[in-house]
């Protein structure tokens, strides 16, 4: 199946902290490819990576590093396709540093921007824009919506049932 996503990793170290998208991915079907590429160690594979992209039918960006990050702003500055970023955490600012250098970009030069250590959300994101033009990938999205919906309303019948602390006791 042709890999509609490309998820650029700024070291193998980030590969832990992006199991929720790996599980996403699987979940809903999405073809991915995924590379090691750093904007600081590497600018010019990273480029490489960028410009090459939608040559080869990628159609979304996950770029995903940690510390004061800039592998999703490089990206973004090479391609037009879409690029959402994953600020990781592990520095000594949580991911804070991530955080800003991955949202705070100049005028013309977007980064879809998910919360600290969130590839799951990154995943699902990108598995949206792919949705509008897969009717299928759009079913699966909506029927995983669907069983979270349901698991809410589940657990919300179980804290009716028993009152906050006894759900608090029952979870433990």
């Amino acid at each position: 199946m042709q890999p509609y996503v490309l998820v650029l990793l700024g070291s193998d170290s980030d590969l832990p902290r992006m199991q929720g998208l790996l599980s996403v991915f699987e979940e809903l079907e999405v073809p991915f490819e995924m590379a090691l590429a750093s904007a600081h160690r590497d600018p010019l594979r990273v480029g490489e990576l960028a410009q090459g992209a939608a040559g080869r039918g990628i159609r979304v960006i996950i770029a995903a590093a940690g510390m004061a990050a800039h592998l999703a702003g490089a990206v973004a500055a090479r391609t037009l396709l879409p690029v959402i970023g994953v600020p990781l955490s592990g520095s000594a600012l949580s991911g804070v540093d991530a955080l800003y250098s991955t949202v705070q970009m100049p005028k013309g030069m977007p980064v879809a921007t998910v919360g600290i250590d969130r590839g799951d959300n990154a995943a699902y994101l990108a598995a949206q824009i792919l949705a509008l033009t897969d009717p299928e990938l759009a079913a699966r999205l909506q029927r995983v919506r669907e069983a979270q919906r349901i698991g809410l309303e589940a657990k919300d019948r179980r804290l009716q049932e028993l009152g906050p602390q006894g759900y608090l006791e029952a979870s433990r």
